[in-house]
């Protein structure tokens, strides 16, 4: 069966993980937001990654954990789901989808992490790939040419442009946590190199005026200093935290709109702004739906099919994004942004348990062992998808970086 694969694949299958995060980067367009399904040459990576971790699977090279039957859940339910629907083929896409990303990729990136050496290429993929959105995304801020926001293009997006505005801050998110804990755990010139590209993707991520994103990478950070446990991790959070800012603020870029969205971050509970609203409304609709479909959902993918008729009458109909890409554009809001809120709607309560009982087993097994990293990576997810859903290319990016935190719960890293 070994005999099936290329040497180069054979001897490296990990390079079709790192080559579906790098090849995020490349700049789509997309002529209908409202599309089921978009194809991209990262969707290709990827589907070669299943293709190539199933035949090495079958060739019994190597042997699953045990652990991996914590994906079954996600699959039965999903599944179950489908069958239900009143409408399947409007579903069967978004099955598919779900299972790319949750069980397929993740279970693959675990199959084909065969070495340490496997561990440090994806992991590299994912700081070039943040490296890659965080660079562009400063140009967009310094020279206006980002996304729309206040009237003015001043929002760094990266490559994914103002039809998936949360994409940049995601993919730099992941890359700027893994270098922070290669900070904590490196030492000398290693650990000053390490800190110091944590904190010039700081800046990015604050361009990207992602309030989520923020809030996100807080927690993230909180819990690998408690997991390092070290007086030395808070004079690294101190410096780190000091040099972003120097490098945001002190060059006055954007100084005014980011304190205003830091400001609204607050005012978001008592004066919400539109966006805000609409969010909340969305977060209604999903639970109206959940109301009627308690046991299984409404179907995969039928969230934007039925919102008018579960919505409150205050839901805009979409929201304006403009770039220099794209120009302006009304993107339909088809999903509720919170991930648990759509797994609750579309695949009802079995769906919901599933999800939380695979990211539950993930956290209790991290924490259980010593990896700062991982735990980052989970804590950061976790939280962001309270605010946030799949969708677009960085969703395939998660979905690698999830295979990372499944590999080091389920039986550590390769050595």
């Amino acid at each position: 069966m070994r005999d099936l694969l290329p040497a180069s694949l054979a001897r490296g299958p990990s390079l079709l993980a790192a080559a579906t995060v790098l090849l995020t980067c490349l700049p789509s367009r997309t002529d209908d937001p409202g599309s089921a399904v978009h194809v991209t040459m990262a969707d290709g990576a990827s589907v070669a990654l299943v293709a190539v971790a199933a035949t090495c699977l079958v060739a019994g090279r190597p042997r699953l954990p045990l652990r991996a039957l914590v994906l079954t859940p996600l699959v039965l339910a999903v599944t179950a789901a489908t069958l239900t629907s009143p409408d399947a083929l409007t579903s069967l896409p978004g099955y598919l989808r779900f299972l790319q990303v949750f069980v397929l990729i993740p279970l693959a990136v675990m199959i084909t992490l065969r070495r340490r050496e496997d561990v440090w290429l994806v992991g590299g993929a994912l700081v070039a790939a943040a490296a890659v959105q965080g660079v562009v995304g400063c140009y967009q801020a310094f020279t206006g040419t980002g996304a729309s926001y206040g009237g003015e293009r001043v929002r760094a997006v990266g490559t994914f442009g103002a039809l998936d505005v949360m994409g940049m801050a995601t993919v730099v998110s992941y890359g700027l946590i893994l270098l922070f804990a290669l900070g904590l755990e490196l030492h000398g010139r290693q650990r000053i190199a390490a800190l110091a590209g944590a904190g010039l993707l700081t800046v990015p991520l604050v361009l990207s005026l992602s309030r989520g994103t923020w809030l996100a990478l807080l927690c993230a950070v909180a819990v690998m200093l408690v997991r390092y446990g070290a007086r030395t991790a808070a004079r690294v959070a101190l410096v780190t935290a000091a040099a972003a800012f120097l490098l945001v603020f002190g060059f006055g870029v954007g100084s005014d709109t980011i304190g205003q969205r830091l400001a609204s971050i607050t005012s978001s509970f008592s004066q919400p702004d539109q966006s805000v609203s609409d969010r909340y409304s969305l977060w209604e609709t999903a639970g109206a739906m959940w109301t009627h479909h308690p046991l299984t959902g409404v179907g995969p993918r039928r969230f934007a099919e039925l919102r008018d008729t579960y919505a409150p009458t205050g839901l805009s109909s979409g929201s304006d994004t403009d770039d220099p890409v794209n120009g302006f554009t009304r993107q339909p809001l088809l999903s509720p942004h919170n991930m648990y809120l759509l797994v609750l709607s579309e695949q009802g309560v079995l769906g919901l348990a599933a999800f939380a009982f695979f990211f539950g087993a993930l956290l209790v097994w991290t924490f259980r062992r010593s990896g700062v990293a991982v735990a980052g990576l989970l804590t950061w997810q976790v939280v962001d998808f309270a605010y946030s859903d799949i969708g677009g290319a960085p969703t395939l990016v998660m979905a690698v970086t999830l295979g990372l935190a499944l590999t080091w719960a389920t039986n550590g890293w390769p050595r």
